[in-house]
């Protein structure tokens, strides 16, 4: 890894419109807590289930949890980006949450998070959304490659525009309103409903930090908790190119330039994490091998195994923790740092 200059990568905040579009929606129809989402959730994962996500992996991870055989089937949604409570600190249970990207080029129905207990492993889909002050909404059509949480916010990685920024504090429950869940394919205001795809729950995006020059690709996107300063971290996927960034930024001067960048020297990274000094970058080989976990300790670079499509990087409970992405091999899983 290699330092580069930090002014390449500066971010501005960006509101616009977005705060009082969501506002206009949250004080139509209320929100509702993550705790309570969970409470209710409709799904149901399988401890140390899609088994074939580990591949050659030895040892396996320390823990995994699979999402339920629709999810796993699925050719339409890929699981991305991962946080947990433990990076927002204002959860007050144990949970995870997972992005999700909608595939198909046709019908888009944009980006979807999913929130997981890892004692219950009940899980829930919500869809996030773009509103505007009307009142009127639709999906955001994005890869949303990596997920961050601190405090209420969560930050999700637009790979040419920068960072989205949503408020859980806005999640929203469309049953508080109407009987059912309106029409399976459609969004927005229609016929004096309201309509998410037939999701029940959708989070408006609040904020936004956009790049202050075209460029930079943002393609994953972690919090760093372990020194004084929280500290959050996001960088660009390359494919066949080990030219990609990564860098950190203070999450209290809210976006700026990074404290540091660099150029991580490896192609493929999906996702990336400092803990304790420590570097961690997950590297992902296609669909029918294993990733490996790449860490910079001092400089000193080590490699571990890891599972097959592993993708962005959080820490919880004392574990490094990543999702698959691949179909019939989707887990959250987590290994020791």
């Amino acid at each position: 890894m290699v330092p580069t200059d930090t002014a390449t990568f500066v971010l501005n905040r960006a509101t616009g419109d977005l705060a009082e579009g969501a506002a206009k929606l949250a004080g139509e129809i209320g929100s509702t807590s993550v705790e309570a989402v969970l409470a209710q959730a409709n799904r149901t994962g399988v401890n140390k289930g899609a088994g074939a996500a580990m591949g050659s992996m030895d040892p396996k991870p320390a823990a995994w949890y699979a999402f339920d055989e629709k999810d796993q089937d699925t050719v339409d949604w890929y699981p991305q980006g991962l946080t947990g409570s433990d990076d927002s600190g204002n959860i007050g249970i144990p949970a995870f949450m997972i992005s999700w990207y909608f595939k198909p080029e046709g019908g888009e129905r944009g980006i979807r998070v999913s929130f997981l207990s890892p004692k219950s492993l009940k899980y829930q889909h919500a869809l996030l959304v773009q509103a505007k002050p009307d009142g009127t909404y639709g999906p955001i059509d994005i890869h949303a490659g990596g997920i961050a949480c601190f405090g209420d916010l969560l930050y999700v990685a637009d790979t040419v525009r920068g960072l989205r920024v949503f408020d859980l504090n806005n999640v929203l429950d469309l049953r508080t309103v109407q009987n059912d869940l309106g029409d399976g394919k459609r969004i927005g205001r229609h016929g004096g409903k309201l309509h998410a795809f037939g999701y029940r729950y959708i989070i408006p995006q609040t904020d936004s930090w956009e790049v202050a020059q075209a460029g930079p690709r943002f393609s994953f996107v972690s919090i760093d908790r372990s020194g004084d300063t929280p500290r959050l971290i996001t960088g660009e996927y390359r494919d066949d190119d080990p030219g990609g960034w990564v860098g950190r930024y203070d999450l209290e001067l809210a976006a700026g330039a990074p404290q540091d960048a660099f150029i991580m020297g490896h192609a493929k990274i999906q996702g990336a994490m400092t803990y304790e000094g420590k570097w961690y970058l997950s590297q992902s080989a296609g669909s029918g091998a294993n990733g490996r976990l790449l860490v910079y300790d001092g400089g000193e670079l080590t490699t571990r195994p890891f599972p097959i499509g592993p993708e962005d990087l959080a820490v919880q409970d004392g574990k490094l923790w990543s999702v698959s992405e691949f179909k019939d091999k989707r887990t959250v899983f987590g290994v020791s740092l």
